[in-house]
């Protein structure tokens, strides 16, 4: 240790420990407490995250605006492999930018996807630590949000193989049950039946948004076309949507202004089955979530399942009437957020 180099320095070091030593005790929470060194709150923050998970369109990013702008200063890492990728915004679910209120969002539409590549588990785990470095010099808590389990797997577990499997359908590699972050896990749940019903009328919406534009724009720009070989499809070319889509394209060409799908039969036909394929596919990817889902609070990692099927289904009996209440609001507050809000000032008051 280098000595104090004159009696005033010393006499000042000595006074500002005491000050420290007989400063009163913080009665607030750690992460409510004001910080002006960044170094010092990423010492302090560096394992406080907190993780939303759960299928398809169970309402992550609707539960990450509502922490985030309300409860907790936060700032959101998604991770959902195919929105990491810029482009074809409607048909990824990206979360438009007025409805995110403001808050930061990390990871979201930043991989160029003309590289043609994967944007692999091991390189979200670095970019992911990169990330909560900086949210948390800031004094905020890092979200980190989307159902590519994969993804969580990678940041979160301690002990990380990127040649495993764990969640292969036979014979999976072993998971890791420690965790290289304290994590809060919130695991939104919707009852699969429910679930499904949501996901198909949703497909619906996204069409009725311009998701058909958005795909014939996507063809019409892109060699997606001329990769035949449906084995080497990579990136975005593998969001639900593109490959359902690709025969209606491959048969009429990048460019259909000439005619609409509901003014020839043919065109319609392709059209209806892509929709279709679509529907199917998400509904699949939801159940496939969830088993990963399972899988991991099965292997002793301790999720917060927050059950919002009682909001979705109000959600529903909404759309199918002429009414226009806000009962289903009001059950996603009462079933999710407040719940949710517990849970995580519970957490982030531990030590």
């Amino acid at each position: 240790m280098r000595l104090p180099s004159s009696p005033i320095n010393y006499r000042h070091c000595c006074n500002k420990l005491l000050s420290l030593l007989n400063a009163p005790t913080p009665t607030k929470p750690m992460w409510a407490q004001p910080e002006t060194d960044p170094a010092s709150a990423a010492r302090q923050w560096r394992r406080k995250v907190v993780v939303i998970m759960g299928p398809t369109g169970c309402g992550k990013s609707r539960l990450s605006i509502d922490l985030a702008t309300r409860f907790f200063p936060s700032e959101i890492i998604n991770s959902d492999k195919m929105q990491v990728y810029s482009g074809l915004d409607i048909t990824t679910n990206k979360i438009p930018m007025r409805d995110r209120l403001g808050i930061p969002h990390h990871l979201l539409g930043q991989v160029d996807p003309s590289c043609h590549r994967e944007l692999s588990p091991s390189e979200f785990r670095s970019a992911a630590d990169s990330k909560i470095s900086d949210i948390v010099s800031r004094r905020k808590i890092p979200l980190v949000v989307g159902g590519s389990n994969s993804f969580i797997y990678a940041f979160a577990a301690n002990r990380f193989d990127p040649e495993s499997d764990v969640f292969r359908e036979s014979k999976p590699d072993p998971i890791c049950p420690e965790l290289r972050y304290d994590c809060c896990f919130l695991w939104v749940d919707v009852s699969i039946p429910v679930l499904n019903q949501y996901l198909d009328k949703r497909v619906d919406d996204m069409l009725d948004s311009g998701m058909f534009n958005e795909l014939e724009d996507y063809f019409a720009n892109s060699d997606s076309l001329r990769e035949s070989d449906s084995v080497t499809r990579t990136g975005l070319r593998k969001a639900i949507g593109v490959p359902e889509f690709e025969p209606y394209f491959r048969t009429f060409g990048r460019r259909t202004t000439d005619a609409s799908p509901e003014e020839d039969p043919v065109r319609r036909g392709l059209y209806d089955e892509a929709v279709r394929a679509i529907k199917d596919n998400t509904c699949q990817l939801a159940e496939r979530q969830v088993g990963k889902i399972l899988r991991l609070r099965n292997s002793g990692w301790d999720l917060r399942r927050l059950d919002a099927t009682e909001a979705f289904t109000a959600t529903m009996v909404v759309r199918g009437s002429d009414s226009a209440g806000g009962a289903p609001s009001d059950v996603w507050e009462r079933q999710v957020v407040e719940p949710s809000v517990k849970i995580v000032k519970r957490f982030l008051e531990e030590e």
